[in-house]
């Protein structure tokens, strides 16, 4: 019989991974803990960890109740000055800047500048469709506008250089449409686009200076902006991928993306804006749960992405090597946002564990130890555990210098060594350590520990 894994950990792509029965039974032995008080010095530890091994490099928040009472910084803002992030150093955020985008066209829908169910032709006849789609469409990714930036060998073509307005309408003219208007949904960034060169008709001024004066002047976010060129210095971050080492990435100019990607901000910052957004401090009622309504995976300008019985709202972003996601916990008025100028790792796996840091729960330091044990030195794990205490006997094999665990009626876990005689599944966040004197093993998931004695 097969389970879901993590279903604690459904991010919006809505894919679940699969794992067994068995190890779930498992992790309901090691899970039934109550909650406790956010373990500050762990989550350090948690970070501290992935920088020292090259996973993760950037800063991190976590709000309650309207106030940051976590954050963090780890790696270096410019490796090649080998300047190191600071509280209010600004990252890109990539399409988090959507939900800002998102929230001034339900502005200037409530101040009458804009109707959502009035359709672009009118300020994009080149637009195939145009005379169909609709503000709402663009908002919820039902336009069927082609996403401009999937043709990725003209996008890199030009990526690095400044466009007008008209440049990228033309761009995304000439990419057609992928569905008819409203027929279902399909993520596009030149929805947003789109949308950003509206609000600058409309208002009559640039996106950066609509979204200075209508959201960053008012709730004072003193380091969100409208991006430029990063400089490098401690208040700007450069981005970077690893491959072997960080290396630099190139830029893309934000007039490409303007309101669909081009925002900078911190994480601090990022609270404020979605601590104001989701208490009334920037639309109505009416306005955010239009936001908040979910069509075919899709919101306007917010996904919502559940962990176990926790329901957060919040989108993700990623450009130029920035990766980050922000995530807001209505009912609890919790929140947390990732920004990360240097990813090599998961981001699923990172914001998981802030959610079980949010709530008290426990999550795993991760062990990045390589260990390579001959295959003679396997032979002495092998054989059947079991408890009394523990609900299925394991079996453990091996093939060749493979370690496997195995429960009854399920297939086998390829366990990673770590260690001599350590080992670890990270899938479920499992470890196994074998005491070859006692012809036991220990098997450690959820902070719980059970020992099986070899039959």
């Amino acid at each position: 019989m097969i389970c879901y894994l993590f279903s604690k950990m459904r991010l919006f792509t809505y894919k679940p991974i699969m794992m067994l029965c068995a190890i779930m039974l498992l992790g309901m032995f090691f899970n039934g803990t109550f909650a406790q008080d956010m373990d500050i010095n762990r989550l350090d530890t948690y970070f501290n960890t992935l920088e020292s091994n090259d996973k993760f490099m950037g800063s991190v928040a976590i709000l309650k109740d309207g106030k940051v009472v976590y954050d963090k910084q780890v790696g270096y803002s410019n490796l090649e000055l080998e300047q190191q992030p600071d509280v209010n150093t600004s990252y890109g955020i990539g399409s988090i800047s959507k939900v800002f985008t998102a929230v001034l066209i339900f502005k200037a829908i409530e101040e009458g500048m804009l109707d959502l169910d009035g359709t672009i032709e009118g300020y994009f006849p080149s637009i195939i469709n145009s005379e169909k789609i609709t503000i709402a469409q663009l908002l919820s990714h039902r336009s069927g506008v082609f996403n401009f930036t999937d043709d990725k060998e003209n996008y890199l073509s030009y990526h690095t250089s400044h466009k007008s307005p008209e440049e990228m309408v033309n761009i995304i003219a000439q990419g057609g449409s992928m569905f008819e208007p409203g027929d279902k949904g399909g993520y596009s960034n030149s929805n947003y686009v789109l949308l950003s060169i509206i609000l600058e008709k409309v208002y009559g001024q640039s996106y950066a200076a609509i979204l200075w004066e209508q959201l960053i002047d008012p709730l004072g976010l003193a380091h969100t902006y409208f991006g430029g060129p990063m400089n490098g210095n401690q208040k700007e971050s450069r981005s970077y991928t690893y491959d072997g080492r960080w290396k630099l990435m190139e830029e893309t100019d934000p007039s490409i993306g303007l309101g669909a990607g081009g925002i900078v901000s911190t994480p601090s910052d990022l609270l404020v804006f979605a601590d104001a957004l989701f208490t009334g401090g920037l639309l109505s009622k009416a306005s955010l749960s239009k936001m908040k309504t979910i069509r075919e995976n899709f919101g306007m300008g917010l996904f919502k992405i559940a962990y176990n019985d926790h329901v957060s709202y919040g989108h993700n972003g990623e450009i130029d090597g920035f990766i980050g996601a922000m995530r807001y916990f209505e009912d609890d008025k919790y929140g947390f946002v990732v920004l990360s100028n240097g990813l090599n790792y998961t981001l699923n796996t990172i914001t998981v564990t802030m959610v079980n840091a949010l709530y008290g729960k426990h999550y795993d330091i991760p062990d990045f130890r390589v260990y390579h044990p001959r295959a003679k030195e396997l032979d002495a794990y092998l054989g059947v555990y079991s408890s009394e205490s523990f609900p299925v006997k394991l079996s453990i094999t091996r093939s060749g210098k493979q370690l496997f665990v195995q429960a009854p009626g399920d297939a086998k876990m390829k366990m990673v060594a770590t260690a001599k005689g350590e080992f670890k599944y990270e899938p479920a966040g499992i470890a196994i350590r074998f005491f070859t004197e006692n012809g036991q093993l220990a098997i450690i998931q959820g902070g719980k520990t059970h020992v099986l004695t070899r039959e």
